[in-house]
């Protein structure tokens, strides 16, 4: 029984892996499936949020067998795509410490899976919701706090995991195609040919093929390394200390004391104290943290790498869904 669990799990894998390109297009046709589950059985909504989380964590559980694909196709007669900053710096850390490596896995599993809890847990009552909401949201502030340990009092990356990025195999593809049918077979052979790569008949290497020519630019700064492509990934991110840690630390227990605030004051949703609260710790957050790059890194904003300027573009973002949450939807957008 084992044995076949075990080549039935090998046998899915390959196929992930030599499917790459239409692994995204197979998980979407998957979660269409919630579309229609609402009109075909009892409980509707838990029904399709567990669809939902599961395909979720199924496409998590692809993610890792890409990566190993990536990891395992990295030649020297093929080298891969340079990855990007954050996947440079999360996969170091991942490799590096396997406790970062499963706690991240759990932070991961547990926002696939939160929504699916709050809609259980809501069943046995209001008390129960809040209380599993605040179990949650506590988990995951608890294992944010460790990772900031691990990652030697870096910032915290989202997500923390890697993200998915294709098989070279797929991605080097480049080259034009023609739809037109009006090119002859030879023209259409000798095509073929010049896609294929190149091999130097001294050292067996092989060299790619020409892209587009309306792609030769994007292909020439694909290729081009910078200054933080030959950084240690550790060196992508500044150790924060001072108002910078603490800053570091109210931004992830800011969820916490939100969630606490909203279950005190459940019976009365149109409260606006819970959300002042929130809003009020995440901002203060916002300010230490830039007050504190601005005189700790030199050269201060402008002095940040692209993977810094990132994370603190996507908090900027994060913070207009302020606008959609909790008592300012319930009085002004409600």
């Amino acid at each position: 029984m084992a044995a076949r669990l075990n080549k039935t799990t090998q046998l899915y894998a390959d196929f992930i892996t030599k499917n790459a390109g239409a692994v995204s297009q197979i998980e979407s046709a998957l979660r269409s499936l919630t579309y229609i589950v609402p009109a075909r059985f009892q409980d509707a909504e838990l029904a399709s949020e567990a669809v939902h989380s599961s395909i979720s964590l199924l496409s998590l559980y692809h993610d890792s067998l890409l990566a190993r694909s990536i990891s395992s196709s990295s030649t020297p007669n093929k080298p891969a795509d340079k990855p990007t900053p954050h996947n440079r710096y999360t996969r170091f850390w991942t490799k590096q410490s396997p406790s970062y490596r499963r706690l991240a896995l759990l932070i991961t599993i547990i926002q696939y899976t939160e929504l699916l809890w709050e809609m259980t847990s809501q069943r046995r009552g209001q008390r129960t919701k809040w209380r599993v909401i605040v179990t949650l949201e506590a988990a995951k502030a608890i294992c944010r706090l460790w990772l900031l340990k691990l990652t030697q009092s870096r910032p915290l990356l989202t997500p923390p995991l890697p993200e998915r990025e294709l098989i070279p195999e797929e991605e080097e593809n480049l080259g034009p195609v023609d739809i037109s049918g009006d090119n002859s077979d030879a023209d259409s052979i000798s095509e073929k040919k010049q896609e294929e790569p190149w091999q130097m008949p001294r050292t067996g290497l092989s060299l790619p093929s020409l892209p587009d020519p309306n792609k030769i630019s994007q292909y020439l700064l694909s290729k081009v390394l910078t200054p933080e492509d030959v950084k240690p990934p550790q060196q992508l991110l500044h150790r924060v200390k001072g108002l910078g840690y603490l800053a570091e630390v109210v931004y992830i227990i800011r969820p916490v004391v939100y969630a606490v605030a909203l279950m005190k004051m459940r019976k009365d949703k149109k409260s606006w104290a819970p959300w002042l609260l929130g809003f009020s710790l995440e901002f203060m957050a916002r300010q230490l943290r830039k007050r504190e790059l601005e005189q700790g890194v030199p050269g201060g904003l402008r002095g940040l790498t692209g993977l810094e300027k990132d994370e603190l573009s996507r908090r900027a973002y994060a913070m207009a869904w302020w606008g959609v949450r909790g008592a300012a939807y319930e009085n002004v957008t409600g």
